[in-house]
């Protein structure tokens, strides 16, 4: 037995020191591991503190339209020149032994793994300054191991060459704090209108919290995150000892004055087109602010520079300078859906609110030549006859009632075509098409012209009364110009990184979504619009610009009590022109009124001066005859008025006019007509006659 128990004895014996062995081989390969990587970093010596590079913008025609605000360059400030509160607050909540540690805050890492382990997930962070600084200048901000060693080996180089006020200086000057302001100086300007160094405790503790979220924890965006996270930050800072509690309660009953605005603003082209590509940069490439504002991108986006100059121009021109009404405008290539140019408002300084992209306003009448695509496609023609006169819809038993008005309370009084309906923009028509088709037709056929806007199902939809974007109507309409085929607004057709390599390159699309012989009609009734054969009780709402117009166009205006549309398009190029105020004000000026209609007509003859005129072309499945306009049946040569109108194959008209047929014999007797048959939709909906 006690053999055995020396046997078993002697054997771990062997073993533990066989343990104490390799540990301690690895303890020294360990070491000398590390000494090696602080012989290399030694070798290496100081890293380039390198500015990160600016991101440009670049035209259809690789004009550099913009170039991102270097922060560190243009903003640089010295440690001595920033307040002693936001170099306290900012190593309180981000790295409260800063000074302590030679780069990594060991006990804080422990902390962390723990927490991320009772947790099973990634809930705390445990980098100091100095890693982020490491970041911010040398790497991407991916989560992968091989971004982790490089950091922690670009943080021990600078730990090794740089002094603590040097890492926090560089730490200040570089870090986000949103809204493009890059550092200490830059964010200060921003926010409050003032240099870094005369910053107060309260503002430097709002400061110091933004870092961590820009878009969660400015003040401009989020108040109340904001202040939540200022309490935080001071009561971090009292019990480090960097305030009293009487200065931290001091601090966080200061009134604090927000400015939101950079004091040395840039003019630059397109500013609401550019801040359209940064949106679109984020939400297609899924790109983060650093990268967008410093990684050194080059983006080749869709702006002409000619239209952008017209568009500008002819805004400035037409809307008065003392008028308060605002304006969204957006011209687009419809046979790709490229934005060419883009106006968001009268004045970029005064209000970056872009208003073509993203104010959601009621299109008025715009909405019309969807409602009749919808109609053809449920056999209607251009030809179809519904009464306008006074109407009263009653609904739920009769215990609601809807009685639109057509403008000015004109009515026909009498039957007009769906032609004639659009071009004088009856809304008795539009109403009367609307329920027939039941609510849902146009809610629907709305997405199959790429407006995402929710629609809501109610009578007076036909009129427009659900709001959607300008870029949303430019691009349904472009969808009409290219024969019915799929288009989304386009900003971006390429993106390289610094080194040149192709990140992003646009795909066009192609997809057949509407019938193209049906989307070929409603466009030819558009261009009723502008043509005073189809004057009737009222005149075509296109006559004020008619003389205006040296090339075909199809178009539509729109107008509610608040709101002013005009939407159009010639073969090449689509634009669409809201004009309002930006707080639901009515439009009363009668010259404010005609705002939308002159800025478009102006611009669609500047912007194509000097391109060849084309006309629309009918495809295949088409029919085109002359009609007489107030009734849609076929003209006679006695007809004083004949208008060339396209129907899809099989639905044109096969009966002639007889209203202008000569008298017989030289008598008043009028020939005798064959019996008119009620067409199906009338015997079921008897308003429609």
């Amino acid at each position: 037995m006690e053999i055995m128990t020396d046997h078993r004895f002697r054997k771990t014996g062997k073993y533990l020191r066989a343990f104490i062995i390799i540990s301690l081989i690895g303890l020294a390969l360990t070491i000398l591991l590390i000494i090696g990587i602080f012989i290399y970093a030694k070798i290496l010596g100081p890293p380039p503190l390198a500015v990160p590079q600016s991101t440009l913008y670049l035209s259809n025609d690789g004009t550099v339209i913009g170039e991102s605000n270097n922060g560190e360059k243009r903003y640089w400030a010295d440690i001595t020149d920033i307040s002693p509160h936001l170099t306290d607050a900012t190593i309180a909540i981000e790295d409260k032994g800063f000074y302590e540690h030679h780069g990594f805050d060991y006990k804080r890492i422990g902390g962390a793994v723990l927490a991320d382990l009772k947790a099973m997930a990634k809930v705390q962070g445990a980098s100091t300054i100095s890693q982020q600084y490491a970041r911010n200048l040398f790497l991407e901000h991916e989560k992968t191991w091989k971004r982790k060693l490089l950091e922690a080996f670009y943080t021990i180089r600078l730990e090794m060459s740089y002094s603590k006020e040097q890492i926090l200086e560089g730490y200040l000057n570089t870090i986000y704090y949103g809204n493009g302001a890059y550092g200490a100086q830059a964010a200060s300007q921003y926010y409050f209108g003032k240099d870094a160094s005369e910053l107060s405790l309260g503002e430097a503790a709002m400061l110091a919290g933004i870092p961590k979220g820009p878009s969660s924890y400015s003040p401009l965006a989020s108040p109340e995150k904001a202040e939540a996270r200022q309490k935080r930050i001071l009561a971090v800072m009292q019990e480090n000892g960097f305030v009293t509690k009487k200065d931290a309660n001091e601090a966080l009953s200061e009134q604090l004055k927000l400015v939101g605005k950079h004091q040395h603003t840039i003019t630059k082209t397109a500013p609401y087109f550019q801040d359209a590509v940064r949106a679109a940069l984020k939400s297609q490439l899924n790109l983060d602010d650093r990268t967008i504002e410093m990684g050194g991108l080059r983006v080749f986006t869709t702006l002409d520079m000619n239209k952008q100059a017209v568009a500008e121009k002819t805004i400035g021109e037409m809307m008065a300078e003392d008028s308060e009404i605002q304006v969204g405008f957006v011209a687009m290539n419809p046979k790709n859906g490229y934005i060419e140019a883009m106006v968001g408002g009268k004045d970029y300084t005064e209000s970056p609110f872009n208003r073509a992209l993203q104010a959601i306003r009621q299109p008025g009448s715009t909405i019309k030549p969807l409602l009749y695509y919808a109609a053809l496609e449920q056999g209607f023609t251009p030809s179809t006859t519904i009464r306008s006169e006074p109407t009263t819809f009653r609904f739920d038993d009769g215990r609601a009632e809807y009685s639109p008005r057509n403008y000015n309370s004109k009515y026909a009084n009498g039957e007009i075509t769906m032609a004639q309906a659009l071009a004088l923009s009856d809304n008795i028509y539009a109403v009367k098409t609307h329920l027939f088709l039941g609510e849902d037709a146009l809610v629907n056929t709305v997405k199959d012209f790429g407006i995402t806007t929710k629609m809501d199902k109610v009578p007076s939809l036909a009129l427009g009364t659900s709001g959607l974007r300008v870029t949303e109507l430019a691009n349904a309409y472009s969808m009409l110009a290219n024969g019915g085929k799929e288009t989304s607004p386009v900003f971006i057709t390429k993106v390289e990184d610094y080194k040149g390599d192709v990140i992003f390159d646009a795909q066009e699309k192609h997809a057949q979504v509407l019938k193209p012989e049906l989307a070929f009609v409603v466009t030819h009734m558009m261009t009723g619009v502008f043509d005073t054969k189809l004057n009737g009780y009222a005149s075509v709402t296109g006559a004020t610009v008619i003389d205006q117009l040296t090339r075909p166009y199809a178009a539509k205006s729109g107008s509610t009590e608040t709101d002013s549309w005009m939407a159009g398009f010639s073969p090449q190029l689509v634009a669409a022109v809201w004009t309002g105020y930006d707080h639901g004000k009515k439009i009363e000026n009668v010259e404010e009124k005609s705002y939308a209609k002159n800025i478009w007509s102006h611009f669609m003859e500047e912007a194509q001066q000097g391109m060849a005129v084309k006309s629309f072309q009918p495809p295949k499945e088409t029919v085109g005859v002359y009609v007489e306009p107030n009734s849609g049946k076929l003209a006679t040569e006695d007809c004083p008025v004949k208008r060339l109108t396209y129907f899809a194959a099989g639905t044109e008209p096969t009966e002639y006019c007889t209203e202008h047929l000569p008298d017989h014999g030289g008598t008043k007797e009028p020939a005798k007509l064959p019996k008119e048959k009620t067409p199906w939709y009338k015997k079921i909906f008897p308003w429609t006659s």
